[in-house]
């Protein structure tokens, strides 16, 4: 029987792990769950002044530190065309950014860390306060650390002027707000006696939730991203509790074995809404098999004769990964050969990046429906899924 997602965070609440991950398909409801876990941890409390909005990612009354896609909504780019204003990354007000860089000033090492991740010349400067006019004409006042420009660097006195970065280097530079912050929680709560911390504002502070800061990193650096918050989530030693979901199996492979976990979950939504947490043992590559899971979600639409559009996704996801392991030039080389193309052609049919809106392809058919069964069952051919299931 399934469960809602606020009784699953009530079950990572009462666990008392230090550090618990979690892999699930994007979509599944990663996000929805840090938010179920932050209410259940600072729940939001109306009409009391100063209490941080239920939809603003950062501090929550200082209990709870997470990172989700919400966080990314802070940021906006003015994008004043008409005026020939240089492209800005504005900040919108909210008590992280504002924790971050006005009360810690944490802006150098902000700096540091996101040219870490992208590029050493692709430099950030966070403004000044100042006064601009406005299409009126009127004076009006722009606060520090609101807006966020970049240049590159060419090594002397100039730079390219201020350039728009791309979607990957803004996701980068915000998480690199986030991790600097993190990294001095870590260092201040490391000091044993209160009394002695450089400041009393983390005391309070009971779990770190993290969704997926790797979304648009390339490998290497999902990679070093990974084997940092590995290494700063073991140099923590407070009592601090770290939750960290993602869809991405390296990334999870590489933070396991970073952390010396001893297992992890599984988040799946099932077919009636609800959701499940199942637990698993070892990193992608053992136990937890990432691609055993894509089987076994496959097999069980099968079963039920509830396979929908997403399952040929799946299927061709199965392949690619088949494919790959066994040096295969393509996935459809593992398909039969009696009517490959037709099941490739099939296959590519309901795949959703293919170039037909969803509205011109039609619902699977029963003997397409029967085809996924019999795809499946012709990777029990290849021995290594006999041996991968004997091992799992």
């Amino acid at each position: 029987m399934g469960k809602t997602l606020t009784e699953i965070a009530q079950e990572l609440k009462d666990t008392k792990k230090k550090v618990q991950l979690i892999y699930a398909f994007n979509g599944t409801g990663k996000t929805r769950l840090s938010r179920e876990f932050k209410q259940l941890i600072a729940p939001k409390t109306d009409g009391i002044a100063g209490e941080d909005d239920a939809d603003q990612p950062g501090l929550s009354r200082n209990k709870i530190l997470y990172y989700n896609a919400f966080t990314e909504d802070l940021f906006y780019w003015d994008n004043d065309l008409a005026g020939d204003a240089e492209p800005r990354l504005k900040i919108q007000p909210n008590t992280f950014t504002d924790w971050v860089l006005k009360d810690q000033g944490q802006d150098q090492n902000i700096i540091s860390t996101f040219q870490r991740y992208a590029n050493d010349k692709l430099t950030p400067r966070f403004n000044a306060e100042r006064k601009e006019k406005d299409k009126d004409g009127k004076d009006i006042a722009i606060k520090a650390f609101s807006e966020v420009t970049f240049s590159m660097e060419r090594g002397d006195a100039t730079h390219s002027g201020n350039l728009k970065i791309s979607k990957g280097e803004e996701s980068n530079f915000i998480w690199s707000i986030f991790y600097t912050l993190l990294e001095q929680v870590i260092g201040v709560l490391n000091v044993a006696e209160p009394a002695d911390r450089e400041t009393a504002h983390f005391n309070e502070l009971e779990y770190v939730f993290i969704d997926d800061p790797v979304s648009s990193l390339d490998e290497n650096h999902l990679i070093q991203l990974a084997v940092n918050l590995g290494q700063l989530i073991k140099s923590s030693a407070s009592d601090v509790k770290f939750i960290v979901s993602t869809h991405s199996p390296l990334f999870y492979n590489v933070l396991y074995n970073e952390v010396d976990a001893k297992g992890g979950h599984i988040l799946s939504r099932l077919d009636d809404g609800t959701f499940s947490l199942e637990e698993k043992k070892g990193d992608s590559n053992k136990s937890f098999s990432y691609h055993l899971h894509i089987k076994n979600l496959i097999q069980q639409a099968v079963d039920a004769n509830n396979v929908q559009r997403y399952h040929f996704a799946l299927l061709r996801n199965l392949y690619e990964k088949t494919a790959n392991f066994l040096g295969y030039r393509s996935w459809s080389d593992l398909l039969p050969s009696d009517q490959q193309k037709a099941y490739a052609s099939r296959i590519m049919n309901f795949y959703p990046h293919n170039t037909l809106s969803n509205e011109e392809i039609a619902e699977p058919t029963p003997p397409e429906r029967e085809m996924v069964g019999l795809l499946l069952r012709n990777l029990n051919t290849y021995g290594y899924w006999q041996q991968e299931q004997q091992n799992g």
